[in-house]
């Protein structure tokens, strides 16, 4: 079924009930059991809790050491501030959790996976069942349904331990009897019914989890995100269908759409994958004939078209090797219609493996052909959706919730492909693992740091351990921005530039050196380089500090819950920093936007510089890193840094390095309550025409992309090279070619017909610049006092009238000098030209009279040559102007910006001159 919006409205009507019932529960277990009030932010003295049982005990104690965990990675106004901090969290991750695993359940129920537990509560028939074979031995119908159900979550953790796992830290909380059945009322209710059997429900309910007032409030405090957290939550917009298609499409099926040469089926099953007119599949080896002549550039858009496509030879992959990565997973849309291509993609494999032989692919290491690794077709396709999640897709995000709901998102897929396959539940292989992380922080707590790193040896390892911990402390905030990879290598190069130096040093022959050493401060030797004693240390040095983390967080006991968490959290950060190492063929994502987090805004300038503040950008960059030579990335964000001045370097960076595949311009309204504008963006170097399209004022959105992705349109394919004619490579694709001949000709207009000139720069306004009425008319003149002034204005073509005036002290200027003020541009004031407001959306101009100065903020246009005022204004006010203003300028139209248009006419035509002289003679204006 759609999610439309009426469907959408009850599903958030659920959550948020859901959400509210289990958030007071949690509460007031937390106040009236275990003695810690989220409210007043106190914790009572474990001792004094007498009440206890030996199990809410256990988990008391849990509770307790949760609590100091969070708290050491918790900023606060106080003590207390920090605690109310924590426990509001606590409750909410419990909540979270509790909600999910009871979803997950009926979801199961309604793909026939399990015997129904959860759809009609107590009355249910896999409980029945269970209270026939158990007796009373589990207590009275409440107490025994906790039961069943608790059994529920141990069977599915198997599978899917990081949501079903009872023993977790965010799991330890369990609504009781009243708060139970309330809460199963509402999941049950007959109007959200059919929404179970859908794969994104999961996902829905997980954006809802978080309120729109809250998302406000969040937003009305800071213009920027506060944490981690916050920019989590006020990024949670799920990815419309057909925008999860297109980019999956072009991506992931591109890829084996060209290394089976198109004899692939995603031909028909993909709706969205382009394919260009003429494509020529390359042989191995085989180069490119050279396409740049003087004859293609001067081609029209449909001759363009039919000149031949030469896509690169692409080696055959086992399928097991094509990884791709969400870097911002969310739910895990992509990962959901990834896992459709990647069932066809494996199929389709096994076949060739069989026509072509095993050499025909290219493996990892120790990886075996697909007919040796299993014994029939049979059994491989029972296996493909284990292999799916166990070797293909990866995720990431900075929210844990997310990478519940994100697991849990693959794993039902899963559950449906066998239920497809008709192998029975029993039958079923287990899922080993999966490769969705967490961006979290190394654990915050130093002592427990300093007890582990200071029994690794040599010393140098726990210190660059410890560096590793201090770099992953924005984790949270950054994600894979972090570039964590990158630094670990920076200080391990650091570390060993120092013992190379030493090494040096000691050639030398220095007598006392051990005195000298042992005389030093540790801080000013920086690592301790004792027990090195040759270069292959450096060499392992990266592997042997990730062996040294995942050999601490594999440890099987713990004398202490304390370091038990803490071991899980650096499980954590090894799972992250592992993916961090690691290329992909395929990047998907629908990043966050804006600007980034607070604590995080010094690293991003020094990691993104091209960025401009906008985290979308940032994870476009670092999302075409992540991909291997040939990989390509796939992101729906804000359109800004298509055009915008900010994103030139962004721009030129693609042009030079990645390559643009697609872009497609959808404009507002896309993202489920975000005010944003919005476009798709495939990166890669496949092919030299980019599939261009801008559907922004088109209902039918996704029945536009898919007819015009076949090749149904000439205008949706562009040669993207053209765009670093422009003056900051705006990426204007829907200019006709001949505009962008002019720009690659150099025909400017500032040569031709008119030319943008700054004017009055004052260092003290107040001083210098006055409105009209505040001076006598007898000193207003270019030889007197003061002279009228253009300093800017609203939008107004063709006439706007001069309010200002400036301090001309009878033409010598001499006040505006002394305080610093400057004349450029001034063989101009006296001569009739166009004024228009610097700062505007959209261009225009309106007529400045020879006797009128002009300013920095109000610039002006004087006619070339022998080109007419008229002609010149004509031109200002055209569409044309306007459009290629906002492409080389932007909202900033400087003088100097605007001198490099050009337009591919030689003249304005004279018709329009007159029409501008004509509506101003109407008015009785004259130039003078």
């Amino acid at each position: 079924m759609a999610f439309d919006q009426t469907t959408r409205n009850r599903l958030q009507r659920f959550v948020n009930s859901a959400r509210e019932i289990l958030s007071d529960e949690f509460t007031r277990q937390l106040q009236a059991v275990y003695g810690m009030d989220p409210k007043q932010g106190t914790v009572a003295d474990i001792s004094s809790l007498t009440h206890l049982n030996n199990s809410e005990r256990q988990t008391a104690h849990i509770l307790r050491e949760t609590l100091e965990h969070y708290l050491a990675t918790t900023p606060g106004k106080s003590d207390k501030d920090r605690v109310k901090q924590v426990l509001s969290r606590i409750v909410r991750e419990q909540a979270f959790t509790v909600l999910n695993r009871l979803a997950a359940l009926r979801m199961a129920e309604a793909r026939d996976f399990l015997l129904e537990s959860v759809g009609k509560g107590q009355s249910s028939k896999g409980f029945q069942l269970y209270r026939q074979l158990a007796g009373t031995s589990h207590g009275e119908t409440g107490d025994a349904y906790r039961n069943y159900l608790f059994s529920l979550f141990d069977e599915f953790s198997i599978d899917l331990a990081v949501l079903f796992d009872r023993y977790s830290t965010q799991g330890r909380l369990f609504p009781r009897e009243s708060a139970l059945l309330e809460l199963l009322a509402e999941i049950n209710h007959h109007e959200i019914e059919e929404l179970w059997a859908e794969d994104e429900t999961i996902g829905w309910i997980y954006q809802y989890f978080n309120s729109q007032e809250e998302r406000k409030k969040m937003r009305a405090e800071s213009q920027a995100p506060r944490n981690s957290r916050e920019l989590a939550v006020r990024n949670q917009f799920f990815t419309p269908r057909y925008v999860v298609e297109f980019l999956t499409d072009n991506t992931l099926g591109r890829i084996w759409y060209e290394m089976t040469q198109g004899n692939t089926a995603l031909i028909d099953s993909c709706s969205y994958l382009v394919r260009r007119p003429n494509e020529i599949f390359l042989k191995p080896d085989e180069q490119s004939p050279e396409t740049g002549s003087v004859e293609s550039e001067s081609l029209s858009q449909d001759e363009l078209l039919k000149q031949p496509v030469y896509i690169p030879y692409r080696k055959l992959k086992d399928p097991r090797s094509i990884h791709m990565l969400d870097p911002a997973c969310g739910s895990m849309h992509f990962g959901l219609y990834a896992f459709d291509l990647y069932e066809q993609i494996y199929l389709e494999a096994w076949q060739l493996e069989q026509e072509l032989g095993p050499d025909a692919f290219q493996r990892e290491a120790n990886q075996q052909a697909l007919q040796t690794s299993f014994a029939n077709l049979d059994e491989f396709k029972a296996q493909i959706p284990k292999l799916i999640i166990e070797n293909n897709i990866h995720g990431v995000d900075i929210d844990p919730r997310a990478v519940q709901i994100a697991g849990l998102s693959l794993w039902q897929r899963a559950q449906r492909a066998w239920q497809q396959q008709g192998v029975k539940p029993q039958q079923r292989p287990v899922i080993v693992k999966s490769n969705i992380v967490c961006a979290e922080p190394m654990p915050g707590d130093k002592d427990l740091l300093k007890e582990f790193t200071g029994k690794l040896h040599p010393p140098a390892l726990g210190q660059l351990v410890e560096v590793i911990f201090d770099k992953m402390e924005l984790a949270g905030e950054a994600g894979t921005l972090l570039k964590i990879e990158e630094e670990i290598q920076t200080a391990i190069d650091e570390a060993r530039d120092q013992w190379e130096t030493k090494k040096g040093s000691d050639s030398i022959g220095d007598l006392f050196q051990d005195e000298l050493e042992a005389a030093t401060p540790q801080h000013e030797l920086g690592f301790d380089l004792y027990g090195i004693d040759n270069e292959t240390f450096w060499d392992d040095a990266e592997q042997l500090i990730l062996k040294a983390l995942s050999d601490y967080a594999d440890r099987a006991e713990f004398d202490t819950d304390q370091k038990r968490l803490f071991a899980e959290d650096a499980a954590k950060g090894f799972a992250f920093i592992d993916l961090c190492r690691k290329r992909f063929d395929v990047v998907l994502m629908n990043p966050p936007f804006g600007e980034p987090a607070s604590s995080t805004r010094q690293l991003f300038k020094r990691l993104y510089p091209t960025a401009s503040d906008n985290v979308a950008i940032a994870f476009m960059e670092r999302g075409s890193n992540l991909t291997t030579p040939m990989g390509l990335s796939g992101s729906i964000t804000d359109c800004s840094w298509a055009k915008r001045l900010d994103y030139c370097r962004f721009r030129e960076l693609i042009l030079s390095q990645s390559g643009l595949q697609a872009l497609v311009q959808l404009g507002w309204g896309v993202l489920d309550n975000a005010n944003v504008e919005t476009n798709l963006t495939v990166l890669g170097t496949t092919s030299s025409l980019a599939f261009t399209l801008d559907v922004s004022d088109v209902k039918s959105k996704a029945e536009m992309i898919s007819h015009s992705a076949l090749g149904n349109s000439s205008q949706s394919f562009f040669p993207f090279h053209k765009f670093s004619y422009l003056p900051n490579s705006v990426f204007a694709f829907e200019m006709k070619l001949e505009e962008f001949d002019a720009y690659a000709e150099r025909s400017f207009v500032s040569k031709s017909i008119m030319k943008a000139v700054a004017g009055v720069k004052s260092c003290n306004s107040n001083a210098d610049f006055r409105v009209w009425w505040e001076v006598s008319c007898s000193q207003l003149g270019p030889k007197r006092d003061w002279q009228l002034l253009h300093n800017g204005s609203p939008y107004c073509p063709f006439h706007y009238p001069a309010f200002f005036v400036v301090r001309v002290d009878e033409g010598s200027w001499t006040q505006l000098m002394a305080n610093g003020g400057a004349r450029p541009g001034e063989v101009y004031y006296g001569q009739s030209g166009i004024a228009y407001g610097k700062r505007t959306g959209s261009m225009y101009g309106y007529i400045k009279p020879k006797d009128q100065v002009f300013s920095q903020e109000g610039q002006a246009i004087f006619p070339v040559g022998t080109v007419s005022p008229w002609a010149a204004l004509a031109l200002t006010n055209s569409s044309i102007f306007s459009r290629h203003a906002n492409y080389v300028a932007g909202q900033h139209k400087y003088h100097n910006y605007l001198n490099k248009i050009c337009i591919p006419i030689k003249e304005v035509p004279s018709a329009s001159a007159q029409n501008a002289r004509a509506a101003h003679e109407l008015l009785g204006l004259s130039l003078s």
